[in-house]
């Protein structure tokens, strides 16, 4: 875990990657609880029989359950002191350039792309390359915007 103390050497680390995330396994029970919340029932992420049939031969995480394993991932490499909170504002760019198996074991990796005062605080741009454990490609890519708020 990469500590700041402030917003300022925040800043110093800019264009820096910050560090990995620890593996996190991908359950099928944690498929089916995401296919639950989001209403998404595609046979793919939720039927072991008909996905060994498919093009991957086993169930797969949803796209979006990888991306909404980001702040988890996130937090566990980089935290930032002094501030009163940090918020979600968005994603500037989003892509999943591979699939990741039922069981298999993923991770973050962090760049931190900008830090710059804004509104309510300082707006801060990562890009968070999520890597599946033995995969040639990267599971989510995804440049994240937060602002910090001092």
């Amino acid at each position: 875990m990469r500590t700041f103390d402030g917003i300022p050497e925040l800043e110093a680390a800019v264009g820096e990657h910050l560090g990995y995330s620890d593996w996190h396994t991908i359950t099928q029970e944690q498929i089916d609880a995401f296919a639950k919340a989001t209403g998404d029932f595609q046979w793919i992420h939720i039927d072991p029989v008909e996905a060994a049939q498919g093009p991957f031969g086993t169930t797969i995480a949803h796209g979006y359950l990888t991306l909404s394993l980001v702040p988890m991932l996130s937090w566990q490499v980089y935290d930032v002191q002094g501030i009163r909170m940090g918020v979600n504002y968005g994603a500037n760019k989003l892509r999943f350039p591979a699939p990741v198996p039922v069981d298999s074991r993923v991770r973050a990796g962090v760049e931190l792309l900008s830090v710059a005062p804004g509104a309510g605080g300082y707006q801060l741009v990562t890009r968070v390359t999520v890597e599946r454990e033995d995969g040639d490609k990267p599971a989510c890519v995804v440049d994240t915007v937060s602002v910090l708020v001092p």
